[in-house]
């Protein structure tokens, strides 16, 4: 069987391509450096992190772009023993946006990445089409930014050349809808043009509908009847019932892409996300996740379930010549900050990590020396390395050794969404030197600080630890990593959702540690033993239970 989500966590907008006996999903990263992440699977059942395509900062900048903002939508093609990946990077949110699409291509999933190559800016979402005949198409929302016009303004199809992928003729659109349409991707079967689309935006309301044509470019007919969406749950129904409900506890289910197995079996890989229940309702903390439905052609030449109707199911068959084969769920999980995990799981702001702010010792502890730069609210240079909640049930935990001389110092631990909505636990000094613990948050609406009743000396290390329970998120400091003093009131995990204050935003939350200075951007601190503990195990009525706050080195609960 495939467990959904089978990428958990921050891993939206899936793309996948089956190349040989190897299947890639490629996920956007918005924000997060490095860009574009990839797992593999040979089964489509277990799943491995891959790494990512833009490491290289002279090919991916993404200083000064939007919270949610960034890279958008990734297309993986494997095409004539080459992987070809179509990204967009959006710069601007609102009306006017400004978005940037790019191609670049790679011999093997794990690179050398091509320099990526300029092929417009009409829109974002966008996907390549390699015809039968030959050619090459770009397709893509065309985004509409006149102020008082709608922005979704249909599909558009431009031709490319197929090799140096320069813009051959004009973009025309091929398919408009009453409905909001985006995220468009062609495939050609039994001399029809199909186009899968996204529908209703990606929020509660998402989808995806599929519409054909004999004609590339069109008139395009949609099947009256989705392929699969959510919309009719009520999302604080599901976060309720869970995986008890009728979609598994799975909502917001939309973006998709094809894949057909070696025996001819296909596959829907799509987003979703999973509500809980919090003070501002139905929210989605862990952001938009990865999953897979097997799907099946009608005898009329339309696209179903397989397993019928148009909700997403949690459990759903592997290929047939896999028998045998399930996601199996670990007890626990623990992600430890290194140099190599550093390539991937955790991820830095919009920047890369490299020595000129974050340098390593190779002891036991994996110590590394953060220099701080700019505040947690900077769009441009943060010194942060975090990890993407893949569960609600987490523990944060980090040692720090920092020696503070005044407020514009700070190191610690941080339950992070993006620049408005954070909450950072950290060694700071007070105007007159003295080393103290404080905490600062941020959300949508407001802003708050306080120095912490906590005593942490006038030197030495600190162990720190963040604790995700479900619905709240609190904080834990001790002097000898065995004796623990939780902070105050528990933080309401509304604040780190996708949801939050009715916004719709498009990345999760994560944890991780951070170091900054907005005096001088030269103060250092050092941190080791970082780790993120998952905590996954269901309870007899179908809870998963509370990351306990324990002493260093036990396991999780």
């Amino acid at each position: 069987m495939i467990r959904n989500p089978v990428l958990p966590g921050f891993n939206p907008d899936p793309t996948i391509v089956r190349a040989g006996d190897r299947y890639v999903i490629a996920t956007s990263t918005f924000e997060w450096f490095p860009g574009v992440r990839f797992h593999t699977s040979e089964d489509l059942v277990t799943w491995q992190p891959a790494g990512y395509a833009l490491t290289d900062p002279t090919h991916l900048d993404l200083r000064g772009v939007p919270d949610s903002g960034g890279i958008w939508a990734p297309s993986l093609y494997f095409h004539e023993g080459q992987y070809r990946l179509l990204f967009t990077i959006v710069r601007t949110l609102g009306q006017t946006k400004d978005v940037d699409n790019y191609i670049t291509s790679a011999p093997a999933i794990d690179g050398p990445w091509s320099t990526p190559v300029y092929v417009g800016s009409r829109g974002f979402d966008a996907s390549l089409f390699h015809a039968p005949d030959g050619r090459l198409y770009l397709l893509g929302l065309r985004w509409d930014h006149r102020i008082g016009n709608p922005g979704f303004g249909g599909i558009q199809v431009q031709e490319l050349h197929p090799s140096t992928f320069e813009r051959l003729g004009s973009a025309r659109v091929v398919h408009s809808s009453t409905g909001l349409i985006e995220g468009p991707n062609m495939y050609y079967r039994n001399g029809w043009y199909y186009l899968l689309l996204a529908e209703g935006g990606t929020g509660w309301n998402h989808g995806i509908r599929i519409a054909r044509s004999r004609d590339l470019w069109g008139p395009y007919e949609e099947d009256p009847v989705p392929v699969l969406t959510t919309r009719d749950l009520d999302p604080l129904d599901v976060a309720r019932k869970g995986e008890s409900g009728p979609s598994g506890g799975l909502h917001k289910a939309g973006h998709g892409e094809l894949v057909s197995t070696p025996d001819g079996e296909w596959y829907l890989v799509h987003l979703a996300s999973r509500p809980l229940e919090a003070a501002e309702g139905a929210v989605c903390p862990l952001g938009r996740e990865t999953c897979l439905q097997p799907v099946t052609w009608t005898e009329d030449g339309w696209l179903r379930l397989a397993h019928g109707g148009f909700l997403p199911a949690l459990a759903v068959h592997a290929p047939a010549a896999l028998p045998g084969r399930t996601t199996a769920l670990p007890a626990a999980t623990e992600e430890v900050l290194s140099p190599q995990t550093l390539t991937t799981g955790w991820q830095t702001l919009r920047v890369p990590a490299d020595e000129s702010w974050l340098k390593w010792s190779m002891n036991p502890g994996h110590s590394l020396r953060i220099t701080g730069r700019e505040s947690l609210r900077s769009t441009h240079t943060q010194s942060l390395v975090a990890h993407p909640l893949t569960s609600v049930f987490a523990r944060l935990r980090a040692t720090v050794d920092a020696a503070p001389t005044a407020p514009a110092h700070q190191a610690g631990v941080v339950a992070y969404y993006d620049t408005t909505s954070h909450v950072f636990w950290h060694l700071t000094a007070s105007d007159e030197g003295r080393r103290l613990l404080a905490m600062e948050r941020r959300n949508a609406t407001s802003a708050s600080r306080a120095v912490l009743d906590f005593d942490p000396g006038p030197a030495g290390p600190v162990h720190l630890q963040i604790a995700f329970e479900g619905a709240s998120v609190r904080a834990y400091a001790s002097l000898d990593g065995s004796s623990w003093t939780p902070f105050d009131l528990p933080v309401d995990i509304s604040e780190l959702s996708d949801d939050h204050a009715g916004l719709l935003r498009f990345t999760g939350a994560f944890a991780g540690v951070a170091t900054v200075d907005v005096a001088e951007h030269a103060w250092t601190a050092e941190f080791s033993d970082v780790s993120l503990v998952t905590s996954q195990p269901q309870l007899p009525d179908g809870r998963l239970p509370a990351v306990e706050a324990v002493p260093a080195g036990q396991a999780s609960s």
